[in-house]
Parts: C-alpha cells; sequence; structure tokens
C-alpha cells in the first residue's frame, strides 16, 4: 500500500501518523499544548513541508513549520501573521492554511480571524495581508457567526494562479481572478435561512468550499442548511442536497482523482450538534449531487454522537484514495478504498479540528 502522511490537528496538539504498508503508528502529540485549527502538508518542494497555525492559551497564535515530517519544528522569531498596526485589527486564529499549486512554489496562503487572506512568497515562513479583501466595500456588513468571523476555506484555480476562491463564516463565497487586486461575491442561489433576505448578494454562512477533481469549474458547497454545486466557478449554484439525512453539516472535500465525487458528514441540526439521526457515516456522491449513498462499513454501528469539523474530512491523493476524518470524541478514522470500508485508528484524542493526509510514494 501507498505510505501515507496523514495529521490531525486538535484542541490540545497534533498528532501524527504514517502509514507504511497496511501499519499504521500515531505519535504525538506535536506542538503540545497549542489548539492546532489548521494544517498543510506542502509537497512542491524538495521534502515535504508541514505548516500548521497553532492557538496557545497563554502565547496566542503562530504558525510553526517542519521539513523532517515533525520530528522539528521552527517558529519564526517574529509572528508569521500579522495584521498591520493601521488596520487596528489583532489576530485571533488561523483558520486555514492552504499551499498554492506548482506553478507558484513558494506561495501559501493563511486564512485568518479576524475575516482576512493573508499570502506568503517564502512557504509559509512570512505573510502579508491581501488589502483588496480586507478593504471590501460590503466587510462593514459582514457578521460573525457562532464560531467566530474566520475565513477559512481558500481554493486555488490549477489553471490560473491568479483565480482564487475564498468563504467566509458569515459573509458567503468571494473570487478574485487577477491575484487578489479585486474581489467579488459569489454566492447567488446559496440560501441564508437565517436572514430576511433568503437570497442575499452576501452573508451567508458557507461552512466549507471543496473543487471537483475532474471539472475545476465545479465547486461543492456545505451551507449552514444546505449543500450546494457550481458548475461554472462559482457564478452560480444549485442545491444537491437531496437524499441527505440532513443538509446541516461543515465538511466536504472532493475525491482527489474521480470527477463528480464528493464527500460530507451530516449532521442533525444547528441546535442539535450530532451526527445525522445519531449515526456515524460519511456520505458519498459518485454523480455530483444527484444521488448520495452512505458509507459506513467498519464504523460505529450504535448511537453516535461524534461531530466532524469543516476541516476533519479529508482525503490524500493515493489511488484508490485514502478519505479519512476526525471528530469531537476524539475519534480518528481510515479508510483506504474511496470510502467503502474504515478503520479506527485512534480514540480518546482531544477534540479532532482538523485532519489532512497525503501520499508519499
Amino acid at each position: 500500500m501507498t505510505d501515507v502522511l496523514l495529521t490531525a490537528g486538535t484542541r490540545k496538539g497534533l498528532f501524527i501518523g504514517r502509514r507504511r504498508g497496511g501499519t499504521w503508528e500515531i505519535t504525538g502529540p506535536h506542538c503540545n499544548a497549542q489548539a492546532i485549527y489548521s494544517v498543510a502538508v506542502d509537497t512542491r518542494g524538495a521534502v515535504p513541508r508541514i505548516l500548521v497555525s497553532g492557538d496557545s492559551a497563554h502565547w496566542g497564535p503562530s504558525v510553526f513549520h517542519s521539513d523532517d515530517l515533525g520530528e522539528t519544528w521552527v517558529e519564526p522569531r517574529t509572528p508569521a501573521v500579522k495584521f498591520p498596526k493601521e488596520t487596528g485589527a489583532s489576530l485571533e486564529r488561523v483558520w486555514q492554511l492552504h499551499p498554492a499549486g506548482p506553478e507558484a512554489p513558494d506561495v501559501v496562503y493563511a486564512g485568518t480571524e479576524p475575516a482576512a487572506l493573508f499570502r506568503s512568497e517564502d512557504r509559509g515562513e512570512s505573510f502579508e495581508l491581501v488589502r483588496p479583501l480586507w478593504e471590501h466595500p460590503t466587510r462593514s456588513r459582514w457578521v460573525p457567526g457562532g464560531g467566530g468571523e474566520g475565513l477559512h476555506t481558500v481554493l486555488t484555480d490549477p489553471r490560473d494562479p491568479e483565480a482564487v476562491t475564498v468563504a467566509v463564516s458569515t459573509a458567503g463565497v468571494f473570487r478574485t481572478t487577477d491575484g487578489g487586486a479585486s474581489w467579488a461575491p459569489s454566492n447567488k442561489g446559496v440560501s441564508a435561512v437565517f436572514l430576511p433576505d433568503p437570497d442575499p448578494e452576501f452573508g451567508q454562512c458557507v461552512h466549507k468550499v471543496t473543487r471537483d477533481a475532474a471539472d475545476p469549474d465545479r465547486l461543492y458547497l456545505q451551507n449552514h442548511w444546505g449543500v450546494f454545486r457550481s458548475d461554472d466557478s462559482g457564478d452560480h449554484w444549485s442545491d444537491i442536497g437531496a437524499g441527505l439525512p440532513s443538509d446541516f453539516g461543515f465538511a466536504a472535500v472532493a475525491h482527489p482523482h474521480r470527477g463528480g465525487t464528493a464527500y460530507v458528514f451530516p449532521i442533525n441540526a444547528d441546535a442539535d450538534r450530532v451526527p445525522a439521526e445519531h449515526r456515524c457515516r460519511v456520505f458519498r456522491t459518485s454523480d455530483a449531487g444527484r444521488t448520495w449513498e452512505p458509507l459506513s462499513e467498519g464504523l460505529p454501528d450504535g448511537e453516535h454522537y461524534g461531530t466532524v469539523l469543516r476541516d476533519a474530512l479529508c482525503t490524500d491523493d493515493a489511488d484508490p484514495a485514502g478519505v479519512y476524518f476526525g471528530n469531537r470524541n476524539g475519534e480518528l478514522y481510515a479508510s483506504a478504498d474511496d470510502g467503502d470500508s474504515w478503520r479506527q485508528l485512534a480514540s480518546h484524542l482531544p477534540d479532532v479540528l482538523c485532519v489532512r493526509a497525503v501520499a508519499l510514494g
């Protein structure tokens, strides 16, 4: 089997798994006592670089990196992500770390709370604020979601390094096609059931967006109520939630190779944040959201209450794909066959906040 690196950020540090053949070994916690809200594994360099955003109750937020698969860690002498003084803002946490594509080998994006986008040109060692989004004319009307005002999703377009899509809770989806010089809301068709106008230009509580493997113009979106698909890079969205036990949830991820295939983890409701019908199931579509099937072989079959957060469901880039998720019960699960069957890798971890995996060869 393919050698895989698996990272799980938790409320109290980072846990790292390695699969060699069919055997898993998990170590940690790394970055002890840090709440790890985002992890990225950048495989564009000569060696993989693990980037993590930590949040210390004593020292505050920071970004660390390791170039030896977690054996040692580097924290910059000065904060990697810092709001310029004149903005009057201070960093609460980094919600997202996203390496750009191979056409921009040193570029890494960071999404933060307060909601902002930062860009690095040195593989994540220092970042600069993307001011046009920070100064967007709609910003004064953005309202924090239940978890704060966070920019939690960054998607780069594999065809065009100037095209970037971000999602903010609760401002919705915004896109740039000119490298960040200008930004436009991209929410037409995404509902906002909690607002007087359920179809606003912005203000949707988007929880996660992911890009289809075969069609870069196709996006999948998990909303605060509603699962949606766009076939035109986000210009328009259509509801694809029919067939799910609930269309509330946080996580969404596309298959790394198979077009039309994506995964979600439904949650009962915004006021009842446990797995839909109290069952531990990932749901997969293989036809771009026309139908959904539950995936539960090997998962707990009794009453279950482990919520999966927006970045705690992921795939690797192996073939067949590995699919992984962690939950707030501190359980970590893995599938090596596109989600058809599962095994538990760990239990009794701290709350799992984010999960990322890559195939190493």
